[in-house]
């Protein structure tokens, strides 16, 4: 009994591991295949060729503290993914886009070249446009900084959703990005400018206390002998003294008008007729330091009078204006 069954058991056997195993090798090879946006999507990045742009050549490269500023501009491919086209950064890579605006900063996906055309740094999906708040606006000025995010953060924008919006930007460091933009398009809002100290107290005279009781004598003599003067010249001199008295007293207020003490320092200009648009404006005058223009008010000779010229400077949208004293 034993030879029939030693003789037919393993071909049972195979035939069955035959149907078994034809079953399982699609199964097999499908796990085998790369899940689609896993994290082997990430790699391996693309840096690509240098190409030109509106004349301009730009290379690619692998820069990983890449951290810039300028104007993020409102594509049309990528739909509501998160993501972005960026003209040197490898593809794809991460990136904090923080609108210096308003100081929200989102975590997006670069996974295109661009923009191509205009001076944009940065081409934004409708996606990242409404994660960031610029619905309705054609750009926006940003500041494009890489990171390195966790993978949670990139499976979420790899699967076409949003990743946790960061933390905003404090008010202070939104300043300094924009200036820093205003510099590097050739944008001086405003010179530096020094405040007005307070004009220092005239000297009373210490010199005589110096000198002792011999020069106090000269200064009580001088009064004396004014005084019995007027008394007897007033009958024929008086007439013409007074004649040529109040031809300087006019020219002394005229003076400060020229020469004041007080200045409002609206601005400095790269474009001089931008800085004479400004000093029509508010009635101003421009001046050449240097490469910049310099837009101001004045002088004036009281504080009272720079007050309220800076209240209009301010009041014409020149929120940084100054006061500070005369040259």
């Amino acid at each position: 009994m034993r030879l029939p069954v030693k003789k037919h058991l393993p071909l049972a056997a195979l035939t069955f591991l035959a149907a078994c195993g034809g079953g399982a090798r699609p199964s097999d090879a499908a796990q085998a295949q790369p899940v689609r946006g896993g994290p082997s999507a990430d790699y391996p990045m693309v840096i690509g060729a240098p190409y030109t742009v509106d004349g301009v050549t730009y290379t690619p490269t692998d820069t990983m503290n890449s951290d810039a500023v300028g104007h993020a501009v409102v594509g049309t491919d990528g739909g509501n993914a998160v993501s972005a086209a960026h003209r040197t950064l490898p593809l794809p890579s991460y990136v904090e886009v923080t609108s210096i605006e308003t100081g929200k900063t989102i975590l997006v996906r670069v996974e295109r070249r661009g923009p191509l055309s205009g001076k944009g740094l940065i081409e934004l999906s409708p996606g990242a446009t409404a994660q960031l708040g610029m619905l309705g606006a054609a750009s926006d000025s940003v500041r494009v900084r890489r990171v390195n995010p966790v993978e949670q953060d990139r499976a979420l924008l790899r699967m076409g959703q949003p990743a946790p919006a960061r933390m905003d930007t404090p008010k202070s460091l939104l300043a300094v990005l924009g200036r820093k933009l205003d510099l590097q398009e050739g944008v001086v809002r405003n010179a530096p400018v020094i405040e007005p100290s307070p004009p220092p107290a005239p000297a009373p005279s210490p010199a005589p206390v110096k000198d002792g009781k011999a020069k106090l004598k000269p200064t009580v003599k001088p009064a004396s002998k004014p005084a019995p003067k007027p008394t007897p010249v007033p009958a024929t001199a008086a007439v013409p003294a007074p004649a040529p008295a109040p031809a300087p007293a006019p020219a002394s207020p005229t003076k400060p008008a020229a020469h004041g003490k007080f200045l409002v320092q609206v601005g400095a200009f790269s474009n001089r007729d931008n800085a004479r648009s400004a000093a029509a404006k508010i009635g101003g005058s421009v001046s050449a330091v240097g490469k910049l223009w310099r837009v101001r008010m004045g002088p004036f000779a009281g504080e009272a009078e720079a007050k309220a010229a800076l209240v209009k400077a301010k009041a014409a949208g020149y929120s940084d204006a100054r006061i500070q004293r005369a040259d």
